[in-house]
């Protein structure tokens, strides 16, 4: 391969944001197999795992059970991806404010879109918008029979906090409102009344995007 056309060199000339998802890859990968280069074995993983959503959903098994894929290359592939992970988990307390439904999927999406069950997790915001923290409060089947309304205020109330924004996920990947979701939201809004604490949304994210419930309507006067 030209020197110009090595992702390694590509990403010192360029930048890692001008890379695709295969040269990205690759860098993790750094070697190929037999017969192959590290870019086309990095392609074929991708094809086989459905795109870097299923890079995100593999295990060690799935991952070695690709041709050219042994355990060290697994371990460097999920450590890389953990990595992200966390590193995406730790900018709640650095962002500066929410301003709409994008902002908080931009902000949630890494960590929840690829979960195998539903979690239910709230923003809670200042009085600037600004996060304060995302406690995850529950995980399982999202029903409003099953999930408790005080759970979900119980951080809002201990933190102080003005405001908040209810996200749950998806596992299917169709982000469309439930009628339990529906019914949920009706229980947050009107519990956040009486609490004296704004429910500004509540967003349902999936790997096909995501859903305001509060810009479709849905469970809002």
């Amino acid at each position: 391969m030209p020197a110009e056309e090595r992702p390694r060199e590509r990403l010192r000339l360029r930048g890692a944001a001008a890379l695709s998802n295969a040269e990205l890859l690759a860098i993790l990968l750094r070697t190929g197999g037999a017969g192959e280069n590290v870019l086309a074995l990095a392609t074929r993983l991708l094809v086989r795992l459905e795109g870097h959503g299923g890079l995100g959903r593999a295990s060690v098994r799935e991952l070695c059970s690709v041709k050219g894929v042994g355990e060290a290359k697994a371990a460097q592939l999920l450590a890389a991806i953990e990595l992200g992970k966390r590193i995406t988990s730790t900018q709640p307390g650095q962002s500066t404010a929410i301003r709409s439904a994008a902002d908080i999927y931009s902000l949630l999406f890494a960590e929840m879109a690829l979960l195998e069950q539903e979690h239910v997790r709230v923003v809670l915001l200042n009085t600037r918008n600004q996060v304060m923290s995302v406690p995850e409060v529950y995980k399982g089947n999202v029903h409003s029979a099953v999930v408790r309304i005080g759970e979900l205020f119980r951080d809002a109330v201990r933190e102080n906090c003005t405001s908040l924004i209810a996200v749950h996920n998806h596992p299917s990947g169709d982000p469309s409102p439930s009628p339990e979701d529906v019914t949920l939201t009706k229980q947050l809004v009107e519990a956040g009344r009486m609490l004296g604490i704004e429910v500004l949304d509540h967003i349902v994210i999936a790997r096909r995007g995501y859903e305001s419930l509060k810009d479709r309507r849905l469970g809002f006067d």
